[in-house]
């Protein structure tokens, strides 16, 4: 404060006439005291009060919220010398709590004592007010959703010392030692030779002096963006372990009935140092101990997704046990004239309706469970940022968006994602530019909005995801989901294996860091499992490459009018639900019901590289015979493009049939013998289309793009260079990681194919650790549920 009066000429702690050094220090304790105070009493009540405004807002209001509290502490000075104009309060209120706040986690975060002291301390002091029974003595278990993380990514990163958390993990004697199938070292580096071609490719001839002196600029603006990033990362105490903004935050979790308790075993994971080596060893799946460095603690797992490889269909079977009538990320149902997708509220409550229908099962985390950040709840009676609770009428038992006071509740905590918000905004921006003016292909629009829903997947949600699961840890809850989307948003639009996807694993690392510290103080011991819902695979987009998008294909198909000029298809990263809903504007795409130009016209979709084509005057799937008969070019149009895999069609004679290429036509039940063009896209790609093809809501035609295995390239419907929704590459490989004090996943040699396998090894060590029993046969109601927020 005493510094900030010397460089403000708004903001003064002396009176008009001069006073002495003792007189002004006197002034700035009183002041920064009283602020003090009104940030820990007053500003919780405001932001509960706030509750209601959209959090985007509020995290924008954090700071006039913050100086109208200084202004207050200088009116409260008892020396009556202090004074500032409204906008330097502003200055000086942020400034002074993200200083407070970095310097007491600086102090206080890297000793382990103090810092075990003072959470016994909240912990006791919340005991005593507590009725509830005391918390368990069996572990609990945390589910860690890193969305679109693929298998092969994960291990990349870890061999080059991205995510030192996940290597520790995983370390045994002199290097990292890296279970999963499928995956050699010679295609690392065969992928970054491609890579480094790539980018010597993209940055090379046709660069202008005046783009060369642009990106100059850039790189500048990039450099000073990087070194603002450097202060602002040390200020977020919720991601990287700041203690005095832990202790407001747990303490607003107290006031929103999320109590905190004390003591707990140290995590095994403690005693492992990082190490960098990656060696491939024949065992696909065990970590193995070493005779004198230390053991592992996790072991990692590939798991291979349906057809529908995308957060809707993964998560829904994950924590419910059901995938079944999910054909893609959107899709129309002639029964209902409406087009569902995923990430929209409404429809995600209706997927979330038919799977504990069709299982009879209310979740995986029913009995005492925390579901954050996710599309559906699994069954949890704790809820935030859940999407399909998103929709309904808000009340006492729905307050899906809770979350934010929770976090918000502590000033310096706002401050500081505000600031980091700011700072990830430019930061895409210079990155954006950097790629425009290089010339980088692929590449596609980040402009408009989208750095600050990048910004809000990547900063916001983040930090108050983790924040809700620090608090159901120190809570002792038994089981906890939380889904974090950064990587997966930032995939879509820079490539999973750009510069910026990976900063942002090294930012999910620290965040896995940040809970298995607090792991070591919850009341109970925890294991932490991480694992992803799909991949990404990399590739121009159709619109790219063709210079047209699916849909004029078909129009042309179908001799139809085609547009001169292709319009871009909507992209459906799930950060995009996540901002909508804290803006309360949660439905997309226009409303819920398809209204065609024409009836008889088809309706086209996109899922990432999987296409949708329905018929809405035809009130049943259409068989390959009708739909040649009423379009006979649109069949042979599709099958014979360059981008175009495969299609899938109903059959009056055959049932189903795949269609390729130069008139290939294999009906379902002969593709075992000659799988076709489904055998490019590897192993278990027969048994997902099969699957799909029984769904009652499939499209009369099922659209996958090309797939080139030799670089694992797709080219996706939609605008976006990471893709995932269908067949080909690294999308379809999802990760598990988890305890080695767990039972393996599937036995060695075995494939873990689906969601719902994954969903039932999940539920398996639930019960290994003694954790709640799903029940089978009773299913909570929805709309009576108890959904406490968080």
């Amino acid at each position: 404060m005493l510094l900030l009066a010397l460089v403000l000429p708004d903001f003064r702690l002396q009176s008009a006439d001069g006073d002495s050094a003792t007189r002004i220090a006197l002034t700035a304790a009183c002041g920064a005291g009283a602020f003090g105070i009104l940030s820990a009493v007053v500003w919780p009540l405001l932001v509960r009060l706030l509750l209601l405004v959209p959090a985007l807002v509020l995290g924008l209001l954090v700071f006039f919220l913050n100086g109208s509290l200084l202004l207050v502490a200088l009116r409260l000075n008892p020396s009556a010398r202090g004074a500032a104009a409204p906008e330097t309060a502003v200055i000086v209120a942020a400034v002074m709590s993200a200083v407070a706040s970095a310097t007491g986690g600086a102090l206080a975060v890297r000793d382990d004592e103090a810092y075990r002291r003072r959470l016994h301390r909240l912990a006791t002091r919340r005991h005593r007010r507590r009725t509830d029974p005391p918390c368990p003595v069996t572990p609990g278990l945390v589910f860690l959703q890193l969305d679109g993380v693929g298998h092969e990514v994960l291990r990349e990163a870890v061999g080059r010392g991205l995510m030192p958390t996940v290597g520790r993990w995983l370390a045994g004697g002199e290097g990292v030692s890296l279970r999963g199938g499928g995956m050699q070292s010679t295609a690392d580096s065969g992928r970054a030779a491609v890579g480094g071609m790539r980018s010597a490719a993209s940055g090379g001839g046709g660069m202008q002096s005046t783009a060369d002196s642009g990106r100059a600029a850039v790189d500048g603006m990039q450099s000073t963006a990087d070194s603002g990033r450097t202060t602002v990362d040390g200020m977020q105490s919720t991601v990287d372990g700041t203690l005095s903004a832990a202790d407001r935050m747990r303490s607003a979790l107290d006031d929103a009935r999320q109590p905190t308790d004390g003591d707990g075993p140290r995590s095994a994971g403690d005693c492992i140092q990082p190490t960098a080596l990656i060696t491939p060893p024949p065992d696909p799946t065990a970590p193995l101990p070493t005779a004198d460095g230390p053991r592992p603690t996790h072991r990692l797992t590939p798991w291979y997704t349906d057809w529908s490889s995308q957060t809707g269909a993964s998560q829904l079977g994950i924590l419910h046990g059901s995938t079944f009538d999910v054909p893609a990320f959107r899709w129309y149902e002639k029964d209902r004239g409406e087009v569902m997708v995923c990430n929209r509220p409404t429809s995600a409550a209706e997927l979330q309706r038919r799977a504990i229908a069709h299982t009879g099962d209310g979740g995986l985390l029913t009995e005492d469970g925390a579901s954050r950040g996710n599309l559906f709840s699994g069954g949890a009676g704790e809820q935030a940022l859940v999407l399909s609770i998103a929709a309904r009428r808000r009340g006492r038992e729905n307050r899906s968006r809770a979350g934010y006071f929770a976090y918000f509740s502590d000033p310096a905590n706002a401050v500081r994602t505000a600031l980091s918000f700011t700072a990830e905004v430019v930061r895409e921006i210079g990155e954006s530019t950097r790629a425009r003016l290089r010339k980088q292909r692929p590449r596609v629009s980040r402009g408009g909005l989208y750095p600050l829903v990048r910004a809000f997947a990547t900063v916001v949600e983040r930090d108050v995801v983790v924040a809700a699961v620090m608090g159901d840890m120190l809570a002792g809850r038994t089981a906890v989901y939380a889904d974090l989307v950064a990587y997966d948003e930032v995939a879509h639009h820079s490539g999973p294996h750009s510069r910026d996807a990976e900063k942002v694993l090294r930012r999910l690392d620290r965040c896995l860091a940040l809970l298995e510290r607090v792991a070591d103080h919850a009341p109970r011991p925890y294991r932490i499992v991480v694992l992803s819902d799909h991949g990404q695979s990399p590739g121009e987009t159709f619109r790219s490459r063709y210079g047209l998008t699916l849909a004029d294909l078909v129009r042309a198909g179908c001799g139809l009018h085609v547009p001169r000029r292709a319009e871009r298809t909507h992209s459906g990263a799930e950060a995009r639900a996540a901002v909508r809903a804290a803006l309360h504007r949660p439905v997309e795409e226009g409303g819920e019901r398809h209204r065609p130009a024409r009836h008889s016209e088809p309706v086209v979709l996109a899922s990432g590289n999987l296409g949708l084509i329905s018929f809405p005057d035809v009130r049943h799937r259409m068989t390959k015979e009708e739909i040649d008969a009423r379009h006979p070019a649109l069949l042979t149009t599709l099958a014979n493009h360059p981008g175009i895999g495969f299609l899938l069609v109903a059959s009056a004679e055959h049932d189903g049939v795949v269609l390729g290429p130069y008139g290939t036509e294999i009906p379902l039940a002969r593709l075992d013998r000659d799988p076709g063009p489904l055998a490019r896209f590897g192993p278990g790609a027969v048994e997902a289309v099969r699957r799909t093809h029984a769904f009652p809501h499939t499209a009369d035609i099922m659209v996958n793009s090309a797939y080139d295995p030799a670089d694992g390239e797709v080219l996706a419907f939609e605008e976006q260079i990471g893709s995932h929704g269908g067949l080909g590459g690294a999308q379809s490989r999802p990760f598990l990681l988890s305890p080695v004090d767990l039972s393996a996943p599937v036995p060695d040699g075995e494939r873990l194919t689906g969601a719902e396998q994954v969903h039932q090894v999940l539920r398996r060590w639930l019960g290994e650790l003694s954790g709640p029993e799903v029940p089978l046969t009773a299913v909570p109601d929805e709309d009576t549920q108890d959904e406490r927020a968080a």
